[in-house]
């Protein structure tokens, strides 16, 4: 079982995460929100994964194909995450110093989902009633 050490720690990435996120839309110097819909994408990123494991039977094969479908939205829904401040910046809604803080964000807030499902998802008694 993870400790609380792990949960403080995600909790701080996911912050510091976030942190580069809002800096991205508030600075003075950028002041445009349209950034803020890549929140949309963190929500969204785990679902297939979720849906896949509910659904997926729990055989030792090589390959699932139930699991391999939700690799493959989850990794669309984290290419379009990080490519939605790019089309943004390219279309001058944004500037380029917004869109870099936008990725940077992007890139410890993915990390973050990552790791929680590294420490908290690996074992088989993992269960959301725990919560």
């Amino acid at each position: 079982m993870a400790g609380i050490k792990a949960l403080v720690g995600l909790s701080f990435s996911g912050v510091i995460g976030l942190t580069f996120l809002l800096l991205g839309c508030a600075l003075e110097q950028y002041g445009v929100y349209w950034p803020l819909f890549v929140l949309m994408f963190y929500v969204v990123s785990p679902i297939p994964y979720f849906i896949a494991n509910r659904l997926g039977d729990d055989t030792d094969t090589a390959s699932n194909a139930c699991r391999e479908l939700a690799y493959f939205f989850t990794t669309g829904i984290v290419v379009s995450a990080f490519g939605l401040p790019v089309v943004l910046a390219r279309a001058a809604v944004i500037q380029w110093g917004a869109c870099g803080l936008v990725m940077a964000g992007n890139t410890v807030i993915f990390l973050t989902i990552l790791g929680f499902f590294l420490v908290f998802g690996g074992g088989d008694d993992f269960s959301w009633e725990q919560w």
